[in-house]
């Protein structure tokens, strides 16, 4: 991977980071297009085995991946809320 393009990743991911009473975390709805998932199903494949492999590391699994919804924004102004998961480092 070039230098530029492992740069302009890194910077997405930093700017997609939250903080929360000191919590440090990112929204794996978009972190989704950052790591180019088009569909969120794959995406959420994807996180189910690390949750796993969190897990197996003796780690807690709710301490990184907490289950959250957030507000889209639909046609002509209307919203509805989808599942996200606030992830953490």
């Amino acid at each position: 991977m070039k230098k530029e393009l492992i740069l302009e990743l890194l910077l997405q991911f930093e700017g997609a980071c939250y903080i929360y009473n000191d919590v440090e975390f990112w929204s794996a709805r978009e972190l989704q297009k950052v790591f180019g998932y088009s569909q969120w199903r794959n995406f959420e494949n994807a996180i189910d085995k690390a949750r796993i492999a969190c897990a197996n590391a003796g780690e807690k699994v709710a301490d990184h991946f907490a289950d959250v919804s957030k507000m889209i924004e639909l046609a002509k102004g209307a919203q509805r809320a989808v599942n996200d998961i606030a992830l953490t480092r």
